[in-house]
């Protein structure tokens, strides 16, 4: 077979889609509409007639079922945008084509290399095609990879009709680094009755189970009297958000310090003045029991300082962000187990995993569309050390060619 996925993604990873978590708008940045136009532009090309963006940025497009077999329609789906960890802009990709082995050290930087002690998974790659950014951005791959082995899969299916397979509905979405990814997806238009994310990492990964996740916003209020004048009157907002912030355990509940199945409580945002100051929280555990224990710690906490300054007050807001898509996908243990069987005809061993985060399909699958997470090959995310095999990315293409077929044999 020949693919084409390498020079899709180094064509979009140059195309600046950096999501902006502090907008308010849909999409949040309007530049992440420019890989969208090309998406639809390339799918009508490919023979998709009637692939389009809708005015939030989100692309649908359907490839026709080749069988007259009763098949579920399978959503495709990945996300368009870029994380705002690191920049985006004026992406350089570099190939390095049979990779010897050896510490890459990029080029616009020097100081950035990507050394095999640091990133194991890479030691295993040697001889493969390595692609990074050149050191000054991250790359993208995260998850414009999971975009061009989508866009390289319905190539070939549109190619090759002899292979059976139902309707296949493909979905690009907006802003799911922010947390907003289907925000505005119109689930009916989609019509789809399962779906898969193309948003996985290492070669054979198949994640069934996601954290769930709330946001927290703290709001202090104090009281702002002139400096010269303050003793005994004045109440800084800004100083009780700092007595917060330094009251998070240091040892446990953080990102830095858990791993596995371990939550935490990660202060992401913090600003304000004397008078007014907020801290924003996100809260992560695989189940909401646990989620809510850590909410009720945090609260325990706030209550406590804000006790020490009479006269400050203060809110605590809570925001559903995303449920564990396990809950869901328990349900519908056959999207999961012809996963597997696609990975499999690809060669590959799979390898179950549960993510330390969210995908679009943590939320999808509470809308009616369970929605496993299958892998791309994207590695060291958000990062400047950002990086993919090519023949990972071609593994993903096959997987996905087989899982259609997987669905059609099967019903």
């Amino acid at each position: 077979m020949e693919y084409t996925v390498k020079e899709r993604f180094l064509r979009y990873v140059q195309i600046d889609t950096q999501s902006d978590p502090l907008s308010t708008t849909f999409p949040s940045t309007e530049k992440q509409k420019d890989l969208a136009r090309l998406l639809v532009q390339e799918l009508q090309e490919a023979g998709i007639k009637d692939a389009e963006m809708d005015e939030h940025g989100y692309v649908y497009a359907t490839i026709p079922a080749t069988t007259a077999k009763q098949v579920p329609v399978i959503c495709l789906c990945a996300h368009m945008d870029t994380a705002s960890d690191c920049s985006g802009t004026n992406v350089k990709p570099i190939v390095h084509a049979a990779w010897d082995g050896k510490d890459i050290v990029l080029p616009d930087d020097s100081s950035q290399v990507i050394s095999v002690k640091d990133h194991p998974y890479l030691a295993d790659k040697k001889g493969h095609d390595i692609i990074t950014a050149s050191g000054a951005t991250l790359l993208g791959a995260d998850n414009k990879a999971g975009v061009a082995e989508i866009m390289d899969a319905a190539r070939y299916l549109v190619q090759h009709p002899e292979i059976k397979h139902g309707a296949i509905r493909i979905l690009f979405t907006p802003d799911e680094e922010v947390g907003r990814g289907v925000e505005h997806v119109n689930m009916e238009k989609l019509g789809a009755q399962f779906g898969y994310t193309m948003d996985g990492g290492e070669l054979g990964s198949l994640e069934d189970e996601t954290f769930s996740a709330d946001g927290v916003q703290i709001t202090i209020q104090g009281i702002s009297v002139h400096p010269g004048a303050a003793k005994g009157k004045l109440v800084s907002a800004i100083k009780v958000a700092a007595e917060i912030v330094a009251e998070l355990p240091k040892d446990i509940l953080s990102p830095e310090t858990t791993e596995d199945r371990q939550g935490f409580i990660h202060p992401v945002r913090i600003q304000g003045t004397v008078e007014k100051a907020a801290i924003d929280f996100i809260i992560r555990d695989f189940t909401v029991p646990e989620l809510q224990g850590h909410e009720f710690y945090l609260r325990k906490i706030m209550d406590t300082i804000v006790q020490k300054h009479p006269g400050a007050t203060a809110t605590f807001k809570v925001t559903e962000q995303y449920r564990n898509m396990k809950e869901v996908l328990d349900k519908h243990p056959q999207v999961v187990a012809f996963a597997e069987e696609a990975i499999r005809r690809a060669g590959v061993e799979p390898l179950k995993m549960s993510i330390r985060g969210g995908t679009d399909g943590s939320r999808l699958s509470f809308m009616g569309l369970p929605c496993p997470n299958i892998f791309t090959g994207e590695m060291a995310l958000h990062s400047k050390h950002e990086y993919i095999s090519v023949q990972d990315m071609e593994k993903a293409v096959d997987t996905i060619i087989h899982l259609v077929q997987v669905w059609e044999e099967k019903s």
